[in-house]
């Protein structure tokens, strides 16, 4: 038996050095206790990006108007759509063209709706992904997929993974931030950013726009600063004895770190979403001056100035699902486009200005794309069979057109990526291997992009 099992004892050694070795996990044993802290670690391997901001774009943005033209939608406009194509559900009708021109931008020659006008000067720094496909055809099911990896609710986002297994580089401010429309939520609301199963600490924290950034941040009545530290150092100790008498509580840990958190973000916040110190010159670049882009603007500037600061992972989103269109599809996917464009263009070159576009990935998407058919006279329907999404900084070859659909715009064909692929190529390019980056739940090593057999889209990668 010895003689046998001698040869093992060198790889336990082995092992064990090269668990040294690795890079500061995400959980470290602290007395027999997982422990968690947002305290920056080191990826698993060089990174591209250090920071990610999530243009979401709720309800379904047509990737036939947007990102994917068709020609043989013109020739065929009004016509019925092949057998093979046909809508299953019978809720569409007649092929439907595009209401709007494309023309080719840039270097590259990247082919654009003129409903982007001010993205069209950036083509040659994202790169369209015209062949994704998702898993489900309702919005919540697919928003679900989009930004936890499965159509299963109460997983972790993917702002949540990020943070997990990165930290922050700015502990006075919040790891993972949510900024969203004062008009309202978007579908789901909180399951956006929630952390699911991974402790509380990961979960994104919205920030307000307008006024201070959080509720209650400040007291009614102004303290002294050593008050306040006194305070602050008295409730610390509280907090501990109290953690030490629960030991294992995630939650409680998350609540108690939220709190000190808040704390020290009393001057940090404040500062960070603090317009005024932009000449008018940024103000005006985003679209500050304009009302129809004053509130997308607004925050895609505070996404700028948060990242700027260290801010892991930033998302922007729209109230309900303003790109689900139904009906009237070309006034609403305009009219979505007035809001958004300028405000993420300017996001691009502001970034790219300042050098922080090369360490900062930037993913534009909604949860799926629009029928080529049209549902009544001039709506189109919910669309996962193929769609587009466009990724642009952090590592990413600009001017690039990865995939595509079949002649009509309804599947994806050539070189698929599907959401998994999606999520494993984002976390590359931050160093992350989505295969080591794991959480044990319900006695498995669950993560972000779980069963799926995902790649990472090297075509993609500058």
């Amino acid at each position: 038996m010895f003689s046998r099992l001698s040869t093992g004892f060198g790889g336990l050694a082995l092992a064990a050095l090269l668990d040294e070795l690795e890079p500061q996990s995400a959980v470290e044993a602290s007395g027999g206790v997982s422990t968690y802290d947002l305290v920056p670690k080191q990826p698993h391997f060089r990174r591209r990006a250090t920071a990610v901001i999530q243009l979401f774009m709720p309800g379904g943005p047509s990737h036939v108007d947007l990102f994917d033209p068709k020609p043989e939608l013109e020739k065929r406009d009004g016509q019925d759509p092949p057998a093979e194509l046909a809508d299953e559900e019978k809720v569409t009708n007649k092929l439907l063209r595009s209401p709007f021109k494309f023309a080719k931008h840039g270097q590259s020659g990247l082919e654009l709706s003129e409903t982007m006008p001010h993205l069209a000067k950036l083509a040659d720094d994202i790169a369209v992904i015209r062949s994704m496909y998702s898993e489900h055809r309702n919005h919540e099911q697919a928003m679900w997929m989009l930004q936890s990896g499965m159509i299963v609710s109460g997983r972790p986002t993917i702002g949540a993974w990020v943070t997990y297994g990165l930290g922050t580089e700015n502990q006075n401010l919040p790891a993972f931030v949510v900024l969203n429309d004062n008009g309202g939520l978007p579908t789901n609301a909180m399951q956006n950013w929630t952390s699911g199963w991974l402790p509380p600490l990961f979960q994104g924290t919205p920030l307000r726009s307008e006024g201070m950034p959080v509720l209650n941040l400040k007291p009614k009545q102004a303290r002294t600063e050593s008050v306040e530290r006194g305070r602050l150092e008295f409730l610390s100790k509280l907090n501990e004895r109290h953690r030490l008498r629960h030991p294992d509580e995630s939650e409680l840990d998350a609540r108690i770190a939220s709190f000190e958190l808040a704390a020290r973000m009393q001057l940090t916040a404040t500062d960070a979403v603090d317009l005024s110190q932009e000449p008018d010159s940024t103000r005006k670049l985003y679209g500050l001056d304009r009302d129809a882009t004053r509130s997308y603007g607004t925050r895609c500037l505070l996404a700028r100035r948060l990242v700027e600061r260290g801010v892991r992972f930033v998302q922007l989103t729209m109230p309900g699902q303003p790109w689900d269109t139904h009906a009237n599809n070309a006034a609403d996917t305009r009219k979505c486009c007035d809001q958004t464009d300028q405000p993420v263009a300017a996001l691009l070159a502001d970034l790219k200005r300042l050098g922080l576009l090369d360490s900062t990935l930037i993913l534009w998407a909604g949860e799926f794309g629009r029928t080529p058919a049209a549902q009544g006279k001039d709506g189109r329907d919910h669309h996962p069979y193929g769609f587009s999404v466009w990724l642009a900084g952090g590592g990413i070859r600009g001017g690039t057109c990865f995939g595509a659909t079949d002649p009509f715009g309804h599947h994806s064909i050539e070189n698929r990526v599907s959401l998994a692929d999606l999520h494993g190529t984002m976390l590359h390019l931050l160093g992350l291997d989505h295969k080591r980056l794991t959480f044990r739940h319900n006695s498995r090593d669950d993560r972000l992009t779980d069963v799926h057999e995902a790649r990472v889209l090297q075509e993609l990668i500058a």
